[in-house]
């Protein structure tokens, strides 16, 4: 019986802070060692953050990458193999896993599939690599891969278990996250287990970076397909397993698929596969360990945590404690507020309200008790006679004129420009409130809800909004988000008896044609086909479409759907392609 320990680390890291993720990857090392970990494998990049970006065009921040990779070398021990993600510089540079043992860099691998979709910008940076590699240890062969290659059924892991008959298949990954992509991820990595017949064990970073959120999950499928370990989701981890390299040989033994393979095999295919020989110390001394299946969320409670730690990350990454949020009395602000008190605790978030003319004594009830039910200050500044200054000095220029979105508007950039000047004062970041349902179709004021830092819910769609504020409460066990909150009907209360559906349709209509025509890009007329009214696709596809200029002028904020506006999605905003016009009628 063959047994090997493996160890994946999945750790959160900092783009572009080499020093704090080495120290991560350090004492991830001296806790594995301590647990008698045969092979640690570490997220993808994992010294440079993924993804750098730009940071990559700058040579020394290469430089800088190496020196630490060889400092992180001379920690391991010749009882362990790391594989740890980095940037290598070899005539250009390369997505690349580095194989260490006994001190030293003993192989590298470099990343044949460069992503180069949707949030993906690979081939910008990088040169593709052209070979598998296999390491041969302690009569164990294991195959090595970066995220984009395990995707592909004839990728480097065919190669490595086929040409290279490695039984263990390693891939260091950086998987954004969106919803439902666990399950879709989880079905893949069993299919190329099953597949090629070996062991694949997926390690994934955890933790926000900008617009992505990387949500962890790393696994370890044995070669039936069968999930042998997973580590926590949006946590970091370490996730050790146990596993069984005979039950892989004993499996090819029995299976003809292999063999008529194997006959196929051509020469300069064999060309492509690097095999290096370790000379390995295996530690047989070694402490009992439990392996673990670690359950999934949910997916409304899936993607309240994916929200939760992208807002901490973002804020405490950038170096910053405190937020602001307006709290308007609506579900929106109500939902930021409490993402910030989970991400940030009770005592770092402040909640302002700024009562206008149209404010109703709900909403400014209601956004004091939810400041209540969670324990944050809370601020009442009034915006009336700042409002009336306004309309009392544009009187003589809009003499005559009725009272229209323009003053709408100034009342939102009014309260822009104090959440900013407190977030001057006191160095507080602010949270903007708007959803994906409004971002979408234009119904914000620009320099007004849309000024701020991080825009927290800006890929959430406002059914969900409705879901996740729901589940706020069944968390707690009691009413956070105040009952009222969820029966009135949505309004930004600018002007009397004012609610959303002045404007737009009903959220659940609406959500259902933005999916279809943001995420989706069907068109307006196979929308129509699907049972929707024509004018009222009309109209959302025109609001879309006019307000990407808006949309370019937002803060950043967390991806979680499969298309998010943004590196997502890119439109341009000088578009003569209006596509309403060719709509039969």
């Amino acid at each position: 019986m063959e047994k090997i320990r493996l160890g994946l680390a999945q750790i959160n890291t900092t783009v572009g802070d080499i020093t704090g993720n080495t120290e991560k990857i350090l004492e991830s090392l001296e806790r594995a060692s301590k647990s008698g970990v045969d092979v640690l494998v570490f997220p993808e990049l994992s010294i440079t953050g993924y993804p750098a970006e730009d940071l990559l065009f700058k040579m020394h921040f290469i430089e800088d990458n190496i020196n630490a990779l060889n400092e992180i070398a001379k920690h391991v021990p010749k009882s362990m193999i790391a594989v740890v993600g980095f940037v290598d510089l070899d005539g250009d540079l390369y997505n690349a896993a580095a194989v260490i043992n006994d001190g030293k860099v003993v192989a590298k691998y470099h990343k044949n599939y460069l992503p180069n979709y949707g949030v993906f910008d690979e081939m910008r940076y990088f040169q593709k690599g052209n070979k598998s590699l296999v390491v041969k240890f302690d009569n164990i062969r294991m195959g090595i891969t970066i995220c984009e290659d395990i995707w592909y059924p004839g990728g480097p892991a065919r190669d490595e278990s086929l040409y290279g008959d490695a039984q263990l298949i390693i891939n260091l990954s950086a998987s954004p996250y969106y919803q439902n992509k666990l399950v879709w991820r989880e079905k893949m990595l069993s299919t190329r287990a099953n597949d090629n017949l070996a062991i694949v064990a997926y390690v994934n970073l955890v933790g926000g970076q900008d617009e992505l959120v990387f949500d962890g999950a790393s696994l370890v499928v044995n070669e039936n397909g069968k999930i042998l370990a997973r580590a926590k989701q949006f946590e970091e981890d370490l996730l050790i397993v146990d596993v069984e390299i005979s039950n892989v040989d004993k499996a090819r033994l029995k299976d003809p698929r292999r063999r008529q393979d194997k006959l196929l095999i051509k020469k300069e295919e064999l060309e492509t596969l690097d095999i290096v020989e370790i000379q390995f110390t295996k530690n047989m001394n070694k402490p009992i360990i439990e392996s673990r299946i670690e359950p999934i969320f949910q997916e409304v409670a899936e993607v309240y945590n994916a929200l939760v730690l992208s807002t901490r990350d973002y804020i405490k990454k950038n170096g910053m404690k405190k937020a602001v949020i307006g709290l308007s009395g609506g579900i929106d602000s109500s939902l930021v507020a409490c993402i910030a008190v989970d991400a940030l605790g009770s005592e770092n978030v402040i909640g302002v309200s700024m009562p206008g003319p149209f404010s109703s004594e709900h909403s400014k009830e209601d956004a004091k008790a939810l400041a209540e039910n969670l324990g944050i200050k809370f601020l009442t500044i009034p915006i009336t006679n700042v409002y009336n200054a306004f309309i009392e000095t544009f009187k003589p220029v809009f003499e005559g004129l009725p009272f229209d979105t323009t003053e709408e508007n100034l009342q939102a950039r009014i309260r822009g420009v104090i959440l900013m000047a407190l977030s001057n004062k006191f160095g507080w970041i602010v949270l903007t409130t708007g959803n994906k349902s409004e971002s979408s179709t234009g119904y914000s004021t620009l320099y007004g809800d849309t000024a701020g830092g991080y825009a927290v819910i800006k890929d959430v769609y406002k059914v969900l909004v409705y879901d996740l504020s729901r589940y706020v409460n069944e968390k707690a066990g009691k009413e956070i988000i105040p009952e009222r909150v969820f029966v009135k009907p949505p309004s930004a209360e600018l002007r009397e008896n004012q609610t959303d559906q002045d404007k737009l349709p009903p959220y659940e209509v609406l959500d259902e044609i933005l999916k279809l025509y943001v995420e989706e890009d069907y068109s307006l007329e196979e929308i129509v086909e699907m049972g929707f009214d024509m004018e009222t696709v009309k109209n959302v596809a025109s609001m879309v479409n006019i307000n990407e200029y808006k949309r370019r002028q937002t803060p950043p904020g967390p991806k979680i759907t499969h298309r998010a506006f943004g590196k997502d999605r890119r439109l341009p905003i000088t578009n003569g392609y209006k596509e309403w016009k060719f709509l039969k009628k």
